[in-house]
């Protein structure tokens, strides 16, 4: 009996595609229009109290402990082990986000986990 690779169907790779762009246009917004600049840096600080500058402080400790490239290593190893749409989708959006947002490392493992995945043998579907 041959066995069939993990292949997410069209509209599933649209799904794909858009939640991936989505998470890491969000991730690049963040970083470089609300992390980066230090005028906003210096208004959070001086006690500014805005959703922007507690979405600053959020990802500034989210990031310190490298939350996000955990959420990504722990859905691509998901992935690997048992090949499925949302641990995909998981998997890419946060591999996006902590490639941006400084955790690079894990990050980089979870998108070599994801691109191993697609080699996988898929669920059966007789």
């Amino acid at each position: 009996m041959p066995t069939t690779t993990f292949t997410p169907g069209p509209k599933a790779m649209n799904w794909l595609i858009f939640c991936t762009m989505a998470a890491t246009g969000w991730a690049l917004y963040v970083r470089y229009l609300v992390i980066e600049p230090s005028v906003v840096g210096l208004a959070c600080d001086a006690g500014l109290k805005t959703f922007q500058c507690q979405m600053r402080s959020v990802v500034i400790n989210l990031f310190g402990w490298s939350v996000f490239g955990a959420i990504a290593l722990a859905a691509s190893a998901l992935q690997f082990v048992r090949p499925s749409v949302p641990a995909l989708a998981v998997g890419l959006a946060f591999a996006g986000i902590s490639l941006v947002l400084y955790n690079n490392m894990a990050g980089a493992v979870a998108a070599m986990l994801l691109i191993l995945s697609l080699a996988r043998p898929g669920r059966a579907t007789a």
